[in-house]
């Protein structure tokens, strides 16, 4: 089956059997709101697609609730104040019955009022810094303690690194889970010297001085190492820039939070093996669902050449749990189904099985890759399912806030005063 070029820039639909009358319209308008274009297109694309792919392979299964679904994609053009404009038009216009979408923090951010006053149901895919908790987002990505910390531990303990540099683009993710970081490694007895913080726009070509700067910090002699909270298409500028100073993973480990197969795709990875990523799913996992989903988007998209990535198994996650659902709930209700959401359980593709949490976040395991010069990764690392913390206890903010939606129906829940504190989109 190849994909049709009309399904990824309108709609996707099937042709299914009639069902019986559920309590929703038909068809069930499935909203898609990633970049196709800006400086986030390189890592959005592929979302929008798994999406389409996910909508054509429920309609096969004969639809939801005696209803076909379609898929209604907008761009919002890696612009902010855009990802709100169109989730406006997709809950009001297009009427759309969940939203699957965003990639950085500061397009959640933007997008987050409209859909709380709209009640609307978005389902979030990407790796985050959490601070965060609406109840009419479900994050299927990885909050900090499921892949920043324990990234930060896997250096500390396996590679003893000594001294870090955290690299970010600069907005909203990096600078909050670089915070987290910095206080953690604090709390561990790095000492601040030791930590060099370094902040770059989108799009970020010229990474000269920021590599030799890093290379600088290891001429005490200590080990260094990057974390790097750098988005987009600025990845290939600084993978390339280190590549052309000789630094390999042996002298200078990177780890990366924004880096999977889809952004490697692009670059030559000979010079970049080693290096590492912290995710919840990599396309190498041996696993039978795995296979089968590798051999499904190949099919769809009509290039055995196409690779996966973690946020395209996020997105796999949460529209099967959404599906699961609305069929358990017998309607498209963002409440009902909200309700029915929690508690939900669907497979890792990794092994295992994800759940979903009365703090809408996952319970996923983490796993730790190193690039490969084909530029798949080698599983070097893999815990059981971690359970998403919504918020940090390593920042003093938010040390003592917890967030249940079931019991609490608080997402901002503060355990020292026992109170429900009223949780704002721009924390």
């Amino acid at each position: 089956m190849t994909h049709k070029p009309l399904l990824a820039t309108i709609t996707a639909t099937a042709l299914i059997g009639a069902g019986p009358a559920m309590a929703a319209d038909c068809p069930i308008q499935v909203g898609v709101l990633h970049s196709l274009s800006g400086s986030m297109a390189i890592s959005e694309t592929t979302l929008r697609d798994v999406v389409l792919m996910l909508v054509e392979q429920q309609n096969e299964k004969g639809g939801l609730l005696g209803c076909e679904l379609e898929a209604v994609v907008v761009d919002p053009a890696s612009d902010w104040p855009l990802f709100a404009e169109l989730t406006r038009q997709l809950l009001t216009v297009n009427e759309v019955d969940v939203i699957f979408g965003a990639w950085t923090s500061v397009s959640r951010k933007a997008l987050l009022p409209v859909l709380e006053e709209l009640n609307g149901l978005m389902f979030y895919p990407v790796q985050y810094e959490g601070q965060e908790s609406s109840r009419n987002v479900f994050y299927t990505g990885a909050a900090p303690n499921q892949q920043a910390i324990p990234a930060l531990d896997y250096f500390l303990e396996e590679l003893g690194v000594e001294s870090f540099a955290l690299l970010g683009t600069d907005y909203v993710y990096p600078r909050t889970t670089n915070a987290i970081l910095e206080a953690y490694l604090l709390e561990q007895g790095i000492a601040p010297e030791d930590i060099f913080v370094n902040y770059t726009p989108f799009g970020h070509s010229d990474w000269s001085t920021i590599v030799s700067d890093v290379v600088a910090l290891g001429a005490g002699g200590k080990q260094v190492g990057v974390i790097s909270t750098i988005n987009g298409d600025a990845n290939i500028g600084f993978y390339t820039e280190l590549a052309a100073q000789g630094v390999s993973a042996d002298d200078i480990p990177v780890v990366a939070f924004s880096v999977g197969e889809e952004e490697l795709s692009g670059l030559d990875t000979s010079r970049l093996v080693g290096h590492l990523a912290a995710w919840n799913y990599f396309m190498s996992a041996d696993t039978p669902g795995n296979e089968e989903f590798i051999a499904a988007w190949h099919e769809f998209i009509g290039e055995t050449n196409r690779v996966t990535n973690d946020p395209m198994e996020a997105h796999y996650i949460g529209f099967n749990m959404w599906v699961n659902a609305v069929e358990q709930a017998g309607t498209t209700d963002v409440d009902a189904v909200r309700e029915a959401m929690w508690g939900q359980e669907f497979p890792n593709l990794t092994g295992g099985m994800a759940v979903m949490n009365a703090n809408h976040h996952l319970s996923k395991p983490v796993l730790i890759g190193e690039i490969r010069a084909d530029g798949q990764f080698d599983i070097i690392s893999q815990t059981e399912e971690v359970p998403g913390e919504a918020w940090s206890p390593f920042l003093s903010d938010s040390a003592t806030l917890t967030s249940d939606w079931q019991q609490l129906e608080c997402g901002m829940f503060d355990t020292a005063t026992e109170t429900c504190v009223q949780l704002t989109s721009n924390y």
